[in-house]
């Protein structure tokens, strides 16, 4: 057969080929309009948006003061507006927000009087402005937009910077007057907000592409249907009777043999019957054991992959951080367990550390853990304090806890900058501190009574404040309940001895250390329960 002839005889160069070719086409059109489209609603979004933050911010700043920050007056009234920008500079996720005065002879040079900096929210490294710098306007388009805000021709002005010269990214600035009270500008507050988010601004964009494709393949599919209905249709209608058939009678029937001219359908038809012997015989070979064992390998792999996936499991968890060290580890006495550990910044300058135990084992208690570990995630990250987070964490467990399960939890909330760490404990194991230059011990904190048991529970807070070099390690009771074989548990007391084997050990070596121990007390007895350890080192 010529290479013309079985090109010919080929459906999928038939009908993909054609299709292919008109969506190139039709796509190419339909990516030009999406793309001016998207370009002019996203500048005109984001013009509109940024102009009403600036609007909003200029509340909180005096125009009748301006001046008087400048020569040093009304200092306390500075400081407590330069901290309400500085909050609204990191609420509204904008890289500056910032206020100054323009010389109005020539509009060539500007004092700074705000200069709010939040390089976090664009990997940028700008520095902020002290009081009274003066500075160059940067460029013309700054200075017209500075005469026409001053002389009262506009409510605000709007620059883009896509193409960069200083190696910031692309970025919008917004400008907008503060009045004094007499109706005067004062000066101009301005915000720079990054536009990394275009991304996301292209969903009417990416909505019309996947309407207009939709649509033409329908069209070109009805096309090539109309055209192959005799080639094509028949022969697919014939493999899906037989298919369906065999699906629901579960018999071979009578082979389809060499139905269709293409190679695509002939080989289809081929496997199909190939597939009804196969079927037929794995049936007839399979039994209710191997069924069995396959059903419940499932449900552990489920099981497991649940476990393993609600959890945090890469370390070193945080690298860019220097004011702690943390390290966690599980190993369930099964497939699958009911331990779980959890940690996580809810912001900047706050971490949450969260163990927990659920009753049970099995794919019940997994689950269970996972969404403890969800709702005790989530509600940690909207505030509150730990006491409030279990709370939350109780009632929404009792509501729906049909089998009567529970869970004990341990949950802290560090504050970095201050090294003042906020805990609740519902019936879990006492943490072990460590302060610098001591050893571990246990801190008897007091405990509620575990989640899930009943509704309405209230639980208590309590403070311990870490100093530089100071640990914590939190656990399950499998730690100290291992047991050899001799019946006889690990107990605490052997658990502090290999805390403090290694004074100076970090996070990792600590649970290192502690797991030796107890491999090594246990021997060759099977575990009998969940092993979850967490340490965390606060270094300030």
């Amino acid at each position: 057969m010529s290479i013309g002839r079985k090109l010919r005889s080929n459906m999928a160069f038939n009908i993909i080929g054609g299709i292919v070719l008109v969506i190139t086409l039709f796509a190419f059109v339909v990516g030009a309009i999406g793309f001016v489209s998207f370009t002019n609603s996203f500048k005109k979004e984001y013009s509109t948006t940024t102009y009403h933050m600036a609007d909003t911010a200029t509340s909180l700043v005096n125009g009748d003061h301006l001046f008087d920050y400048l020569t040093g007056l009304e200092m306390e009234e500075y400081q407590r507006t330069k901290r309400y920008l500085e909050n609204y500079c990191k609420r509204m996720a904008v890289s500056i927000v910032y206020v100054i005065m323009v010389e109005q002879n020539g509009f060539d040079y500007f004092f700074s009087i705000f200069n709010c900096v939040n390089n976090e929210v664009d990997n940028t490294s700008y520095v902020p402005w002290e009081l009274g710098h003066r500075r160059q306007t940067t460029n013309e388009d700054y200075r017209q937009e500075y005469i026409k805000l001053y002389n009262k021709q506009a409510p605000y002005g709007t620059i883009y910077r896509i193409n960069t010269k200083d190696g910031n990214n692309w970025h919008i600035t917004t400008l907008v007057p503060i009045m004094d009270s007499n109706d005067d500008v004062a000066g101009l507050l301005c915000i720079q907000r990054p536009i990394n988010e275009i991304y996301k601004a292209r969903i009417p964009y990416l909505i019309t592409i996947v309407i207009s494709t939709i649509v033409l393949v329908f069209l070109a599919s009805a096309f090539a249907v109309f055209f192959m209905k005799k080639q094509l249709i028949g022969p697919i209608r014939k493999v899906s009777f037989e298919a369906t058939r065999f699906a629901q009678e579960n018999k071979k029937g009578e082979e389809l043999g060499d139905i269709s001219s293409f190679e695509e359908l002939a080989n289809l038809a081929k496997s199909i019957d190939t597939m009804e012997t196969d079927m037929e015989n794995y049936m007839e070979n399979l039994t209710v054991i191997t069924a069995e064992k396959e059903r419940i390998g499932t449900e552990l792999a489920l099981a497991s992959d649940i476990q393993t996936g609600s959890i945090p499991n890469t370390f070193p968890a945080f690298p860019d951080r220097t004011d702690f060290d943390i390290f966690a580890s599980m190993d369930p006495a099964k497939e699958v367990g009911g331990d779980f550990y959890n940690f996580f910044l809810v912001d900047n300058d706050h971490l949450a550390m969260v163990i927990g135990d659920v009753s049970g084992k099995g794919v019940p208690a997994a689950l269970f853990m996972m969404v403890s570990n969800i709702l005790t995630s989530v509600r940690t990250q909207t505030g509150g304090n730990p006491a409030q987070i279990l709370e939350f964490v109780n009632d929404k467990i009792c509501e729906s806890n049909k089998l009567d399960m529970f869970v004990t939890i341990w949950l802290g909330i560090l504050e970095l900058s201050t090294g003042k760490l906020i805990a609740s404990n519902a019936g879990h194991e006492y943490p072990a501190v460590m302060h610098a230059g001591g050893n571990f011990e246990l801190f008897k904190d007091k405990h509620g009574i575990v989640v899930g048991g009943m509704d309405g529970v209230r639980y208590t807070d309590y403070e311990i404040q870490l100093s530089p070099g100071d640990k914590i390690f939190v656990y399950t009771d499998g730690v100290p309940e291992a047991t050899d074989g001799d019946n006889n548990m690990f107990g605490v007391d052997r658990m502090l001895s290999a805390l403090n084997l290694e004074l100076d050990a970090g996070p990792e070596k600590v649970l290192g250390n502690v797991r030796s121990a107890v491999d090594a007390f246990v021997k060759d007895a099977q575990q009998f329960d969940d092993l979850t350890m967490l340490c965390m080192q606060y270094k300030g």
